[in-house]
């Protein structure tokens, strides 16, 4: 998501109707469940729009408690 907000314009790459599917490098289980949908959609002859990308890591935030 964070790719999309730094680059909207690749939003206008994916035609209208189509189906998004992410497909994560390293989440076999994921991956393969994702791509299912993805040979489901394209049978039908629904336009399928791929991302393969690794999940994104979260963010540590350090967060301090400070006694009142």
């Amino acid at each position: 998501m964070k790719y999309i907000f730094e680059y909207p314009d690749v939003l206008d790459k994916i035609p209208k109707g189509a189906v998004l599917v992410i497909l994560p490098e390293d989440d076999k289980e994921l991956y393969n469940e994702n791509y299912k949908i993805l040979e489901e959609n394209k049978k039908k002859g629904i336009p399928v729009f791929v991302v393969t990308m690794k999940t994104p890591k979260p963010q540590i935030i350090n967060i301090e408690v400070i006694a009142v």
